[in-house]
């Protein structure tokens, strides 16, 4: 290929060698820097070098030699800290699906940290808006002024012997949260530090993620992203972060005005000290530029045709698997690259413990669609580095959900054991057998290819939808402050209001939803598989009916320490002791009815009457109330025996035989159960009584 001229802008003073294809991104060497950026259609591609106050343009180099695809340079003068963009020249031709246009400043798609500050304007759309051709007319003007750049970063950082916690998936209990709506009201947090990766990190807030049992934080997406142009104009935000456009940057706006890639780590050292694994939700299915009409940023205008998935036999327009306006194509080898090397610098360098992949199966897409052994899937799996770790799917997306078909180590988030729980505790639209199949780890879900029951990531609520105390507080949805006439988020919540929409002072009301909350969560700490709750539902956090709360950053998403339910949280902590105690609450292997080496079945369904489960007690929609007896695995092991009752009046339980000792009550998540008497156990409306057969034990009560 011909060597681009050099163009007449800028400052050519600095010195350009060809450098390397190798690695892509901007990388300091300890002597230069080598830029290398991948844009297969590109005919020019400029670097654009910035003072150090990133505001002004003090040099434009056109990179001199393009291998493989691969345009790159090496500037034996630059060092870290040096800010940078790229302008890329080819055909602007839409309908063929190329959108270059050198008018706009692009950000690195390997940048590892971002300088400036994007700003929302029409320059940054690549095509003139308001034209009678739509996006088939290139826009001239220059969105510099408001666009980010990318910075070169030092990769030295004194992790001073950081080891990964490696907590087995068998004793993981996540909590899943926001780097500041975690610690943005925390008193016991500096003012400064609130709200940050520094504010996650800081004592306080480790505290109280050690005392509900978290073994792992699972982190709302800290890859940099914008807010929307929607959002922008609407003088709002995108607060939970789903709207990626550098992979390899972190958030900065988390950072509290210091480095967000030494903050970042810095955090990360701290929580792998107290034992916490830090487990990072990420968004590869879609970039933040939209669909055809979204601006031009990055990925769109260095090589449209490649990253993105575009219509077949309709290359202007984008195949959406995400909603989102476009879908990352995985399928070509380039792109599927830049997201393997992401993961790979998250686990690497900056030391993270495992990934959740947002929707999924759109990562995983073949010619028919879901495909379990795409390239991506198998290029994980076989990664020497990535396999190790925790890896997450949400297996959905808008167009297809594939719950329990990722293949092993993937675990994956659970639809059924939510819609089960709920159903069974607050409207009555799940059986005790649907029930009962999901607090054994949903074998009729992930029971093949030699999964295990740690592949169900089992939770009743998430960020997105009701918190816990929303959901037996509200059964409609009330998202007005998104300023979208609350046609956004979920009306599939399967809640319970309890009697009243929102607040209410009425004390039986209170003690209701106080009794259906312990119950749901004592359900999620007694079924096999891997428990998860979202950071705040441990303490009754509310969004006042908000299911869609992605555009609130304010006290509405920030968890209000101050106002906390100290006894709801207090439970939550004897719940996750009690599930690290006995391990017959977190078994590495699926029941199947067989004695364990004690002689005792490793699970046995107990109707009231204390004999085995009958079809016909399992097929009685009348029917609220049931049990399970777990077995020891060896004689060092405590059995234990769980009851619910999701009936309104309290249930009678003869209790079977102990396989030893006596049973004693251990936890009553409705407070009113007293002790077993004469082989008989009341367990009240709408409550979990868990019985040990053991030594005396402190009764925990709700």
């Amino acid at each position: 290929m011909n060597v681009p001229r050099q163009p007449k802008l800028g400052n050519n003073d600095w010195r350009v060698l060809s450098g390397r294809p190798d690695p892509l991104g901007a990388t300091f060497d300890g002597a230069g820097v080598n830029f290398a950026l991948f844009a297969a259609h590109a005919e020019m591609v400029e670097l654009c070098l910035f003072g150090t106050d990133g505001a002004r343009e003090i040099a434009r180099v056109a990179l001199p030699a393009c291998t493989h695809e691969v345009w790159h340079a090496y500037l034996p003068d630059a060092r870290p800290g040096q800010i940078y963009g790229y302008r890329v020249h080819g055909p602007y031709e839409p309908e063929r699906g190329h959108r270059h246009n050198p008018h706009k400043l692009l950000l690195d798609p390997y940048a590892r940290a971002l300088a400036g500050r994007y700003r929302w304007t029409e320059a940054h759309l690549g095509y003139r808006p308001g034209q009678a051709r739509g996006d088939l007319v290139m826009d001239r003007r220059d969105n510099a002024q408001s666009m980010f750049r990318a910075r070169v970063v030092d990769p030295a950082f004194d992790w001073g012997g950081d080891r990964l916690p490696r907590t087995p998936w068998a004793e993981t209990v996540i909590c899943e949260a926001h780097v500041k709506g975690y610690s943005r009201l925390n008193p016991a947090v500096p003012e400064r530090l609130r709200g940050t990766y520094a504010g996650l990190a800081h004592p306080a807030s480790i505290a109280r993620l050690v005392a509900c049992g978290s073994t792992a934080v699972e982190l709302l997406p800290i890859q940099a992203f914008i807010d929307e142009r929607m959002l922008a104009v609407a003088d709002r935000v995108n607060y939970w972060g789903y709207n990626p456009l550098a992979y390899f940057a972190p958030e900065a706006r988390y950072a509290g005005g210091g480095d967000p890639v030494v903050e970042f780590r810095a955090m990360v050292k701290a929580l792998h000290a107290a034992g916490l694994e830090v487990i990072l939700d990420v968004v590869f299915n879609h970039t933040a530029e939209g669909d055809a009409l979204g601006p031009t940023l990055s990925f769109r205008g260095i090589d449209n045709a490649s990253y993105y998935r575009l219509r077949a036999g309709d290359p202007r327009h984008y195949a959406d698997s995400s909603g989102c306006g476009n879908t990352l194509n995985l399928n070509h080898p380039r792109v599927l690259q830049l997201v393997m090397d992401a993961l790979r610098y998250w686990a690497g360098e900056m030391h993270v413990d495992g990934f959740r992949f947002d929707l999924a199966t759109a990562l995983a897409l073949g010619p028919t669609g879901f495909d379990a052994r795409a390239t991506f899937l198998d290029c994980v799996r076989q990664d020497p580095l990535l396999s190790t770790i925790k890896l997450i799917a949400e297996p959905w997306d808008i167009q297809t959900w594939q719950t329990g078909h990722f293949p092993a180590p993937f675990a994956e988030w659970n639809d059924r054991y939510r819609d089960a729980v709920r159903s069974f505790w607050l409207t009555g639209g799940a059986s005790t057998g649907e029930l009962a199949r999901r607090l054994a780890g949903s074998s009729d879900l992930f029971r093949h290819s030699c999964r295990r029951p740690q592949a169900s990531i089992n939770y009743v609520t998430a960020h997105d939808g009701f918190t816990l105390a929303d959901l037996v507080a509200y059964e409609r949805k009330h998202n007005e402050a998104n300023g979208q006439d609350n046609a956004d988020g979920s009306n599939d919540n399967r809640s319970n209001h309890c009697g009243v929409e929102g607040p209410s002072d009425d004390s039986s009301i209170q003690a209701r939803r106080g009794r259906l909350m312990r119950a749901m969560l004592a359900t999620l700490f007694v079924s096999q598989g891997v428990p998860m709750l979202p950071a705040g539902d441990e303490c009754g956090r509310t969004q006042h009916g908000n299911n869609n709360a992605y555009c609130q950053d304010s006290p509405l998403t920030w968890i209000d320490w101050d106002n906390s339910d100290a006894g709801l949280a207090d439970f939550v902590a004897s719940l996750a002791a009690l599930r690290a105690t006995h391990p017959a609450l977190r078994r590495e292997t699926w029941f199947d009815g067989s004695p364990t080496a004690q002689g005792e079945p490793d699970i046995a369904w107990i109707a009231r009457h204390g004999g085995p489960m009958q079809p016909a007690d399992w097929d009685d929609p009348g029917n609220r109330a049931f049990g399970f007896l777990l077995g020891r695995a060896d004689a060092d092991e405590t059995a234990v025996l769980v009851l619910l009752n999701a009936a309104a009046a309290a249930a009678e339980f003869e209790l079977p035989p102990p396989p030893h000792g006596a049973w004693r009550l251990v936890l009553d998540s409705a407070g009113q159960a007293g002790t077993p008497m004469a082989g008989m156990q009341t367990v009240p409306a709408e409550g979990v009584v868990i019985l040990l057969a053991a030594q005396p034990a402190v009764v925990q009560h709700g």
